[in-house]
């Protein structure tokens, strides 16, 4: 497989999820068994989605395949172009597009906690691909929940030996810390070998390593993946080479409202900017960027993309 370092142009193929964001603001603590005053709106997201969409807020050429059920499909298809994406939406027959609920804690750190039903986002399977998909393409990115469901992990093997056919590299977001744990560490490596950028978050490096420290758990993964850039928030980014960090990237300062969707701007501009060229610091330092502007709006697309149905 070709390198991961910079590109030349091409567009970019995001695989992933495409879900309905229940997104709701409170200020804590809940108030279990009866109400919590919460400021909530209903958007569209999917960390697949969000990817794509970032991406091509930076200028990338993006297209997306992804699943959703018959109950907002028009909907889902017409933001994605409304932001600059190509999408393929699979619409499923039975089961309904993936929601999710984000309840999020308006206070200074505006942390979240997702409630998530799948639907049909992780019904993807192989006969959904097609190796003409990467007509054109110059990189692939896989969300990582579509390691969590058997229909979508055998479509991700399809796609990665569709890539590997032809040079194309491949990127890989954990995306969840939670799902990862009980898919098993040594299965997820396992499923991702060979792929050429793997971008996870703090929790999701020490969950694959054991390591505590950040660095030393980017290190240890970039043994077995060339490229490790590993995103640690309001700490900014690590970026990790053959067994070592090679750049600490800083973050830019930001005062956030909701920190949904944050890993998803910095995986879609560091993605839009190594197909521009950049390398893997400088696609790093752009990734930063779009992150913290990610954390001052409410919900994981770029400003002005995502609208209430």
């Amino acid at each position: 497989m070709s390198g991961a370092g910079g590109g030349g142009g091409g567009a970019l193929l995001v695989v992933g999820d495409v879900v309905t964001d229940v997104v709701a603001r409170y200020r804590g603590p809940l108030a279990v068994g009866t109400d919590t005053a919460s400021a909530i709106r209903t958007l569209p997201g999917g960390a697949g989605a969000n990817v794509a969409c970032w991406a091509a807020h930076h200028g990338a050429d993006v297209r997306l395949l992804g699943r959703v059920g018959t109950d907002s499909a028009a909907w889902h298809e017409r933001e994605l172009r409304a932001s600059g994406v190509r999408p393929r939406l699979v619409v499923d027959p039975e089961a309904p597009t993936g929601t999710v609920i984000c309840l999020v804690d308006a206070g200074a750190a505006a942390e979240r906690t997702f409630l998530t039903d799948s639907g049909a986002a992780l019904r993807l399977d192989p006969d959904d691909w097609s190796p003409a998909l990467l007509d054109g393409v110059a990189r692939l990115h896989l969300s990582g929940y579509l390691f969590f469901a058997e229909p979508s992990r055998a479509l991700v093997a399809v796609a990665l030996e569709s890539a590997r056919a032809r040079g194309v590299p491949v990127s890989v977001d954990p995306a969840s810390a939670g799902f990862l744990a009980r898919l098993g560490v040594d299965r997820f490596l396992t499923l991702v070998d060979g792929i050429d950028v793997l971008l996870p978050s703090r929790d999701e490096a020490h969950l694959l390593t054991g390591l505590p420290d950040p660095a030393d758990a980017a290190a240890k993964l970039s043994r077995f993946v060339p490229l490790v850039v590993a995103k640690q928030g309001a700490q900014g980014a690590l970026v990790a080479r053959g067994g070592g960090v090679v750049a600490r990237i800083p973050a830019a300062p930001a005062t956030p409202r909701d920190t949904t969707g944050a890993g998803d701007a910095f995986t879609g501009a560091f993605l839009a900017a190594l197909l521009a060229g950049a390398d893997a610091e400088g696609a790093a330092a752009e990734g930063c960027g779009a992150g913290a502007r990610a954390v001052e709006k409410v919900g994981g697309r770029p400003p002005g993309a995502d609208q209430p149905p």
